[in-house]
Parts: structure tokens; sequence; C-alpha cells
């Protein structure tokens, strides 16, 4: 399994197609202002895994237009939904599609190209994901390696890029 970097110099996979490509990239967690957005914003900074968001990213062949693939809290700024979420327990969640303008700059790998219609395909992976969000069990990175599978066949994207040199940076 190859992954490559979204770079600046190289925001393009590296073999062009005429299918869809799909992304995984890793953003900052979303926390109240003060203290717990200090310590999500390190804990990005400083590549914590366990401490990062992820997403999906498909940029379909036939738009310049990327679309993000986000599973979250519904609420992820409110305190008691955090500290609910990291004791283990359910918090209500949502999946969230949203334009891109460009591919991040950083933590963002290249996965592959879709074997279907992504943003189609991903439709209906998100009407049957269910929603309710428990931190280790059902959360992001459970989201991220299903879409990613569903779309293009690879499993377990995030811990071949946690073990690989990529995930490291």
């Amino acid at each position: 399994m190859a992954f490559f970097f979204c770079k600046a110099t190289s925001l393009t996979p590296p073999i062009t197609s005429s299918r869809d490509e799909v992304y995984v990239a890793a953003v900052p967690l979303r926390a109240t202002r003060g203290p717990a957005q200090l310590f999500t914003s390190t804990a990005y900074s400083l590549s914590w895994w366990n401490l990062q968001h992820y997403i999906v990213i498909i940029k379909p062949f036939t738009s310049p237009q990327a679309l993000v693939y986000d599973f979250q809290p519904q609420d992820p700024e409110n305190m008691l939904v955090a500290v609910a979420a990291l004791s283990g327990r359910k918090v209500p969640g949502v999946v969230l599609v949203r334009k891109l303008g460009k591919l991040p700059k950083r933590k963002c790998w290249f996965v592959g190209y879709s074997e279907l219609t992504a943003i189609d395909a991903a439709s209906k992976f998100n009407d049957r994901w269910e929603t309710d969000l428990r931190i280790g069990h059902h959360d992001c990175r459970n989201y991220a390696n299903g879409l990613v599978e569903y779309l293009t066949g690879e499993k377990a994207v995030l811990e071949h890029l946690r073990e690989s040199s990529y995930g490291k940076t």
C-alpha cells in the first residue's frame, strides 16, 4: 500500500486517472476556547496520533471542487460532551459534508482512486452510518477507515499510515 503526501509542490496524485481521488487528512480537534483549545492545537502540532481528527476528502474527476466527509460529535465544543466522550460514553454524532477550496498542505495523504462514483457512494455509506459516537470504538477513525475501504477497497488505512513514516509528519 502506498500513500502520497499532499504537499504544496505536489497536490495531485502521482498517476493521472479519470476516477475520483480519495485522500485522508488529520486536522486539529475542535474544543471550547481556552485551555481545551490550546491542548488540542498542541496535540495536533505534536502529531499525537490519538488526539487528531481524521477526515476523508474526495476530489471528483469531473470537478475542481473537493468535498470533506467528517464524523464528529454534534456539539464538539461543549465541555460536557467532551467529558462524556472521553470517559467512553456514547454521544450524539453527526456526519458532515462540506466543500473544500484546496487540499491541506500538511497531514494529508492520497490513498487511491474510488472504484465507484465517489460522491454517490459516500452518500450511501453515510445513510447507513450509525451516528452514536464512542471514542475508540465508533469515531472519526472508524468512519475514515470505513469510508475509504468502501470507496477504494483499501483496508485499515489509518493503521497503515500510523505504522509508516508518513503518519509521523
